[in-house]
This record gives structure tokens, sequence and C-alpha cells, in this order.
């Protein structure tokens, strides 16, 4: 299992959480602070297994196209050694 993190703004966390939740992917949104002059961000976390990882990004990469100039989104995936839902 691996759990991604992705940074975005704050204009940008709507579309993207849309395009997760209609690709059967669960989201979580948590509103933060960060970057230049400590913009709004959301960071989003989802709790993936290891073969949806590749689609996960590319439903990022879908609904966010980036340009040279511009990267509108920051991801992280990192291993998760345990998982439980209480």
């Amino acid at each position: 299992m691996k759990m991604i993190i992705i940074i975005v703004q704050d204009n940008d966390a709507d579309t993207l959480t849309q395009a997760f939740t209609a690709g059967n992917l669960r989201v979580t949104r948590v509103a933060s602070t960060g970057g230049f002059m400590r913009s709004g961000v959301v960071t989003m976390l989802l709790g993936v297994e290891d073969t949806q990882v590749d689609t996960a990004i590319k439903v990022a990469r879908d609904a966010l196209p980036s340009s040279k100039d511009k990267k509108r989104a920051t991801l992280f995936v990192v291993p998760v050694q345990h998982f439980e839902q209480i």
C-alpha cells in the first residue's frame, strides 16, 4: 500500500477532488498554507494499493495539465507499513 500526498493551489483543489472521486479513488483534503507569500494550498491524501499508484498519478496529470513554465501540483508517493480502519 502507498500514501500519495498531493499539494495543490486552492483553485485547483475542487477539480482534482472531482477527478479522483470520478476515478473511484478516495481522497482526504486538508487546508494548509505554504509557498511564496504563504498562499492558500490544499494537501490531499490518498491511500491506494500499489497497483493503483500509476492510475492516481494519471488522474492528477489529466485533471491538472502543467506547462514548462508552471507546475500545478507537488506529489509524493510514500510506502505504508500498516493500515487500519477503526
